[in-house]
């Protein structure tokens, strides 16, 4: 009975360890490029560039003179270029995870026979 729980537990050690790149390049790129893509929809929705985009000529707290509307548009124009650089770098980052995701296990394979192969 309990060599029979061993070798079961052989073979699912053993066919979990050969599904494991399948399942990373294929689950489990799709989830992280999704993860990836869901951040950046929320980097979107909480940065709003384009938000401050629509109300660019609508003057700040009420101040509809010459010189509330210059500095209104100049502050929403700060604003937008500087939250849609934020959200380029957030969005590059996000890209990077997916790039690391790909690369991760070529980069453990390599480093794991470069130090057990390696000469001393």
């Amino acid at each position: 009975m309990y060599l029979f729980i061993v070798q079961r537990l052989c073979l699912e050690a053993l066919l979990d360890i050969l599904y494991f790149p399948v399942w990373w390049y294929s689950r489990g790129f799709i989830w992280v490029t999704q993860s990836a893509l869901d951040w950046c929809r929320i980097g979107k929705r909480r940065l709003a560039p384009g938000l401050w985009l629509q109300n660019i000529f609508v003057p700040m707290y009420g101040q509809y003179d010459f010189t509330g509307k210059v500095i209104s548009f100049f502050m929403r124009l700060i604003q937008i270029v500087v939250r849609s650089v934020i959200l380029g770098l957030f969005c590059f980052g996000c890209l990077m995870v997916v790039a690391i995701w790909l690369i991760w296990p070529v980069m453990v394979i390599w480093g794991l026979t470069k130090s057990l192969f390696s000469p001393l």
